[in-house]
């Protein structure tokens, strides 16, 4: 059963950008987990580009943002030097976090079926509960609307 609104968040450690990220060492901070399909996709570059724009305003408002993808760190690690995105990206290659928040979905691309991360968001307040999700997301006008939330919360 994937994590529901208003339920802890299991703490975990995964791989990321810059060393193994634990969510836990954001306890005190509001923590936006956004998860995309792939790196250096046209969807997820823009997503990646807003976030990265409005990061400013999520640091004023208490927040921390965390990307989470399939791909290896090592992409990671060139898709954010490429975008210069400030905040921290997850490798889950064996889909754990994928899992535990329930964003694996079989999708069509291309005419096939392919299972894949449906694009979704979850806010994560600082006592570590999640507070707000956005499933099965469209890029355009998103990345304000999770920065009202965490402003409001």
């Amino acid at each position: 059963m994937p994590i529901a609104v208003d339920q802890p968040v299991p703490d975990f450690t995964a791989p990321a950008t810059g060393g193994d990220f634990t969510l836990s060492s954001l306890r005190g901070k509001k923590v936006v987990v956004y998860f995309y399909p792939k790196d250096n996709t046209p969807g997820c570059t823009t997503e990646g580009l807003q976030f990265r724009d409005l990061y400013p305003k999520f640091k004023k408002a208490g927040a921390e943002i965390v990307g989470v993808s399939r791909d290896s760190v090592r992409s990671h690690d060139n898709f954010k030097a490429k975008l210069e995105l400030p905040f921290t990206l997850v490798s889950d290659p064996d889909e754990t976090l994928c899992t535990l928040f329930g964003v694996m979905k079989m999708k069509k691309m291309y005419g096939k079926e392919v299972r894949g991360i449906e694009r979704s968001t979850f806010v994560v307040d600082g006592e570590g509960v999640l507070r707000r999700e956005w499933r099965g997301v469209k890029v355009p006008g998103h990345v304000d609307e999770i920065l009202e939330a965490v402003q409001a919360l």
